[in-house]
């Protein structure tokens, strides 16, 4: 017999979490169900309390997933395909309960056999390895594995192959001398994109309480609106994070999402969590230095951006007028950090510039969105024949902050804070020309970011908001 027929004549068992797949399907199963209905967060302590198994059971009868999304490790998945095709037999032998099992076996078509978790029998670390010993003898078959809870299984396979391990795993290949498939080791890029540093670019808005009052020489103000960025760019990186474990399945869909450090499984979801708690931790530690109005308005935020994460992002209009109100909260806050009054002008500028620019988000979407006519959009509220009404909406908010903005010129407020108003006249055809510009692009298909991070980081929008800061600064001189 040569040494295919040998190792074809001996099964290989496959771990799925970690291993062949790049995710934990019990945290992804969590997310998915606090997503259809967040008072299962009441219910998860009590079946947790019964054991893994049962909380699994009961995670897997209330969700389904979606085998074909899961990001899958290439090189195992090639290999084990490869295999099959040669004639050998292999195996699924997972602790995720059957019905999430069986469902990827269906979908991949490569596995003879599924070992699962089956009612409150919870198949990991020895009671997996029970189970292949019972089917195929101590030294009966080969395994692929990953984690502490497959040293057992290790000991009791005849070759073991340990998939990008974990530091337990790590060590028991070291010291027998395994085969290994190690995964790539996240970047600092990696931490960058979990963070999306690019969004604390919107977080530039607590300035605007301070810059509109002609403070921007107050050391002590620059100092409370730094210490205010900080701490709202910190909250602000843990709820994007939050907001990623809750959109997994529907990132995978999409054509750049799938990339972000969750969705690929670059990151896994424990590290976030991790990362979750220390960036809140600096996000209200560095807000205990300002005053307790913006702690108030901080914890404001975080409700309305969870809510939005679990709720209102699938609600029609309701999102765009919360991320209008998100923008305008960021001005709250540098107001608060400050004890800079905010006028009613700035307010009603900032939620109708600031929709204008959520509907552009939304009208790009339905415009890169295929689907058929009557049904919406994954995860929104907004149907294909909506395109029009959203631009036209879109496009009267930018209209309409111009205007507000035209009639702050002539107000009394004006005239007290500017020795030279007539200098500040150009500044409505500035947010036309902004906001214009960005529904052309739209219109276009040339729109394919944030549109605020768009004009802060489009060169001729940079000119033009220069220009308008250059306005406001002499102006006020």
């Amino acid at each position: 017999m040569d040494a295919r027929s040998d190792r074809n004549a001996i099964p290989l068992a496959v771990d799925l979490d970690g291993t062949l797949i790049a995710t934990d399907l019990l945290w992804e199963g969590l997310f998915l169900l606090l997503k259809k209905n967040p008072l299962y967060v009441f219910l998860v302590p009590f079946w947790a309390a019964g054991g893994p198994a049962r909380l699994k059971q009961a995670i897997a009868r209330r969700i389904d997933i979606d085998p074909a999304s899961l990001p899958y490790r290439a090189p195992l998945l090639d290999r084990l395909r490869t295999e099959h095709a040669e004639g050998r037999k292999i195996v699924l032998a997972t602790g995720t309960p059957r019905k999430f099992a069986d469902a990827i076996s269906a979908h991949l078509g490569i596995f003879d056999r599924v070992l699962a978790t089956d009612g409150f029998d919870n198949l990991t670390s020895g009671k997996k390895r029970a189970s292949l010993v019972a089917a195929y003898g101590d030294g009966g078959f080969d395994y692929a594995g990953n984690s502490r809870h497959d040293l057992q299984v290790f000991d009791a396979a005849r070759n073991a192959i340990v998939v990008a391990p974990d530091r337990h795993a790590a060590r028991w290949q070291a010291a027998n001398g395994a085969e290994t498939m190690p995964a790539p080791k996240p970047t600092l890029r990696t931490i960058i994109k979990m963070l999306r540093v690019h969004q604390w670019l919107k977080n530039s808005l607590i300035a605007v309480p301070m810059v509109l009052s002609h403070e921007y020489f107050n050391t002590n103000m620059i100092w409370q609106c730094v210490l205010a960025f900080i701490s709202f760019s910190a909250v602000a990186s843990a709820i994007y994070i939050l907001n990623d474990f809750f959109d997994l399945a529907l990132d995978r869909k999409h054509a750049t999402k799938r990339n972000r450090p969750f969705a690929s499984g670059a990151l896994s979801i424990p590290f976030g969590l991790g990362a979750i708690a220390v960036l809140l931790a600096v996000g209200v530690g560095t807000g205990l230095f300002l005053a307790p109005e913006f702690l108030a308005v901080l914890g404001g935020y975080m409700v309305v951006t969870t809510a939005y994460s679990l709720s209102f992002k699938r609600m029609l209009l309701v999102d765009v007028l919360t991320l209008a109100g998100l923008y305008t909260i960021r001005v709250l806050a540098g107001a608060a950090a400050t004890g800079v009054d905010v006028s009613f002008w700035l307010l009603a500028f900032s939620i109708f510039f600031f929709l204008s620019l959520a509907l552009v988000k939304r009208f790009v979407e339905l415009r890169t969105t295929a689907i058929p006519p009557g049904e919406r959009i994954a995860g929104r509220g907004y149907r294909t024949e909506d395109q029009e009404i959203v631009a036209q909406a879109g496009m009267a908010s930018a209209f309409s902050s111009a205007l507000v903005l035209a009639l702050y010129m002539d107000s009394v407020a004006v005239r007290e804070l500017y020795p030279h108003p007539w200098l500040i006249w150009p500044l409505p055809p500035i947010v036309l020309y902004l906001t214009m510009r960005v529904w052309i692009l739209a219109r276009r298909d040339e729109m394919h970011d944030d549109p605020v991070v768009f004009i802060i980081r489009d060169w001729r929008s940079q000119i033009v908001v220069l220009i308008g800061a250059v306005l406001l600064v002499i102006g006020g001189w």
